[in-house]
């Protein structure tokens, strides 16, 4: 029996991973252990009732304390940070799945990894602000990082059966998201409306407003650096509007591996959950003769500026992911509120990317420093 927690239960990923447990039921048993949630009670309490966690963490303490009030459960309410480290840290786990979005997943995945608990990895940040570190830190322990992105677990699958294969290249595939093939001059006036009405992809906010920027792509493409340990130079996105190859993988001798479905993130958390196992899923399955169109384009870096700063901040290293992290999600954060428009979201990054003195070998302590001195220089423009 694998015994899990999962960080961000009431997410986009963290809803659709109790789906998968959910369907299988009746293959792989999986004992849910501990839930987090930012303010969500309502839905959390209805997961407690279903899944039987003995913990569980809500971020808003006053949240904590309304949850406690309300259960007729033995379970134990945790709270804040210190709770959704200790969600993470559960002695019985043997996997995480860190589904929060942002910077709050870093910490509790860290010392997950330190306690030797296996990632189901769904959190960007986590390796974009502290790659180097934190894969460090799980050859250590000698866990795995099982992705979950779909991107990255499709270059993960391509690679089973041909670790002893040197890769040539990485080639990450873009929906191109709501806004593919507009010009800088049509973006002017995108609302978030707009933004959030991805065409392929059911998402949470923040998520989307990434995509519709292409950040996502470029967050994925930092990931991608760490967690394969590739050269930026071997990494290459390409726009596949249909969403149906969910990245490809390039060898020496020019043979290309691809791993193709139908654009549904239960794929890839199945994975995650049972690798290296597979089991029947009633997920939809591809029917060729109507998904008979495969279309690829290169991303305009000129339109798509947020994906040429990811770019930017790889090539210069050290701290200057951490920054171009914490700004986007400042930024995304005043553009999801209508207090900046759509084209001031990479203007915004560009200005905290240029103000910053990067850190070669930036400590973890470094990168939370960083992170909250890029919030606030973000948050003052």
């Amino acid at each position: 029996m694998r015994k899990i927690s999962i960080l961000g239960s009431t997410g986009s990923i963290g809803t659709q991973t109790l789906d998968v447990i959910r369907n299988l039921k009746n293959a792989e048993d999986i004992k849910v252990c501990g839930l987090s949630t930012n303010q969500n009670i309502d839905l959390i309490e209805k997961q407690i009732y279903e899944f039987h966690p003995s913990k569980v963490a809500v971020m808003d303490e006053e949240k904590a304390f309304e949850l406690k009030k309300r259960l007729r459960s033995s379970v134990e309410v945790l709270a804040g940070i210190d709770g959704l480290i200790e969600i993470a840290t559960m002695e019985e786990i043997d996997t995480v799945v860190t589904s929060v979005v942002g910077t709050i997943g870093l910490i509790p995945t860290f010392e997950a990894i330190r306690r030797k608990k296996n990632i189901a990895l769904a959190n960007k940040e986590t390796l974009v602000t502290a790659g180097q570190i934190i894969m460090e830190e799980a050859r250590k322990n000698d866990i795995k990082i099982l992705p979950v992105d779909s991107e990255h677990s499709a270059i993960f699958q391509c690679l089973q059966g041909n670790k002893q294969n040197p890769v040539q290249r990485i080639i990450l595939t873009a929906s191109g998201g709501p806004f593919r093939n507009k010009s800088l001059k049509e973006l002017k006036n995108v609302t978030v409306e707009d933004a959030l009405k991805h065409p392929n992809w059911s998402m949470g906010a923040k998520i989307t407003v990434d995509s519709s920027t292409m950040m996502n792509k470029g967050l994925e493409v930092i990931e991608a650096k760490w967690l394969f340990n590739v050269e930026l130079s071997q990494i290459e996105v390409v726009v596949h509007p249909q969403s149906m190859i969910h990245s490809m993988v390039e060898f020496e001798d020019g043979s290309i591996i691809a791993q193709i479905g139908e654009p549904d993130m239960r794929v890839p958390i199945q994975y995650a959950l049972t690798f290296p196992k597979r089991y029947r899923s009633n997920w939809p399955k591809v029917d060729f003769t109507k998904r008979n169109i495969f279309s690829f384009e290169q991303p305009d870096l000129s339109v798509f500026k947020c994906l040429q700063l990811a770019y930017d901040a790889l090539a210069i290293g050290g701290s200057m992911p951490a920054v171009l992290n914490a700004a986007n999600e400042i930024a995304v954060e005043k553009f999801l509120k209508k207090e900046i428009h759509f084209l001031d979201i990479p203007i915004m990054i560009e200005k905290a990317m240029e103000a910053h003195n990067t850190i070669m070998h930036p400590t973890l302590s470094d990168i939370l420093d960083i992170d909250q001195w890029a919030r606030e220089f973000t948050k003052g423009r």
